[in-house]
């Protein structure tokens, strides 16, 4: 059944012949076929690469045209056409010139004098149908090449908590915007042979490979200084230096926030690079002090960042989210959801304790009130310490 419905679709054929007979052959021999194509002719590659898009279903060229002949032709004509099929016309002591067109890249050939209108209507469908089947394997090819790379970004951008201590729990979440192309929203959890509990949550500007390569990058260095126990204070500006050196603009800058928790669990150090400040998710559900937010990383030289003595108590809940979360609107309006409003929704959810349903509560009912999915990616992590 699909075969007619291909077979009865008219379909436009771009002929490349100087030679008036051979012109007029083929179309006596669609004819002669009552096959429905819309031909069109042209003598000479110039006039063809001016007229070839991918409205043309086939193309059948000469490999001996005035302007052009060979494969010099055929690399040409390959170079303008993507979605369109291409046969190559050889005269009979060319037949292994037609062998090679299609190893070059051409779907089919046909030899001069040997094609009655038959053999060259199937060949015209059946080039069209192998085309269409080698840009579907193309697509899934690279669609799974996509996928290959994101799992590797996403393995780099979302790692595994490292921790040793018993009282702490950790429940993260990542949300994709833009149709789930990975953007640079990064974090991490780590504790040092110190005792001290290290969080990590950031943001690089603009979604793509590019901003999550840039996140990767900027994840593992900060991994990197603190296992190898650079001063805490030392760790943002290195950061910015590495955003400045690896971004591909100069428009590209990474906000971060990360909060150094002391071995004893009851204080930590909370350094903001243009970036919301973590909710302490007690009764009720308050914001760590933000008074000491430094640019983001990037955008401005010879920066120093201060940071901000924060007290936990023996007993805590924290939660560290990129502002994906707090920047979505409101229904069709201008208003965004914001820290405030998100604060409340945290406050009046039933199951508070349990730090998994509240996160995907908050995410959830950021989404209800956006519409539907939010543009910007989503990273969340909730840390919790049992006094």
């Amino acid at each position: 059944m699909e075969q007619q419905q291909s077979d009865d679709v008219t379909r436009r054929i771009l002929l490349i012949e100087d030679d008036e007979g051979d012109a007029f052959l083929v179309s006596e021999l669609l004819d002669e076929a009552g096959a429905d194509f819309d031909l069109v002719r042209v003598s000479t590659l110039v006039a063809a690469r001016g007229l070839v898009d991918d409205s043309f279903d086939c193309v059948l060229v000469d490999l001996g045209l005035p302007d052009a002949s060979g494969f010099a032709a055929l690399e040409t004509l390959l170079a303008e056409v993507n979605d369109t099929a291409v046969i190559v016309l050889t005269g009979l002591s060319a037949a292994g010139s037609g062998r090679a067109a299609m190893a070059a890249g051409a779907q089919d050939y046909l030899v001069k004098g040997q094609v009655d209108g038959q053999l060259l209507t199937r060949s015209i469908r059946y080039a069209v149908e192998r085309k269409r089947a080698d840009l579907q394997l193309r697509r899934l090819y690279a669609t799974e090449l996509q996928a290959a790379e994101n799992a590797r970004l996403e393995w780099g951008l979302l790692p595994h908590p490292i921790t040793v201590d018993p009282r702490i729990s950790v429940v993260t979440r990542y949300r994709s915007g833009r149709e789930g192309v990975l953007g640079g929203d990064f974090y991490d959890i780590l504790e040092t042979a110190d005792g001290r509990l290290h969080l990590l949550v950031g943001d690089v500007s603009g979604h793509g490979t590019d901003e999550a390569a840039l996140g990767v990058a900027l994840r593992i260095a900060w991994r990197t200084l603190v296992l190898a126990g650079v001063d805490d204070d030392l760790v943002l500006p290195i950061l910015d230096d590495i955003v400045v050196r690896e971004r591909r603009f100069d428009e590209v800058f990474a906000t971060l926030c990360t909060l150094v928790i002391a071995p004893s669990r009851c204080r930590g150090r909370l350094f903001l690079a243009g970036h919301p400040a973590p909710l302490l998710l007690a009764k009720p559900v308050a914001q760590l002090p933000d008074d000491l937010v430094g640019p983001a990383l990037g955008m401005l030289p010879d920066v120093t960042w201060g940071s901000q003595s924060v007290e936990l108590g023996s007993s805590w809940r924290l939660m560290l989210f990129s502002d994906g979360l707090i920047e979505g609107r409101i229904g069709r309006g201008s208003e965004r959801l914001g820290v405030e409003r998100l604060m409340v929704i945290a406050a009046e959810f039933a199951s508070f304790d349990d730090s998994a349903a509240l996160v995907d509560h908050l995410i959830g009912q950021a989404q209800e009130l956006h519409g539907g999915d939010l543009v910007d990616d989503v990273a969340v992590v909730v840390v919790e310490c049992r006094g």
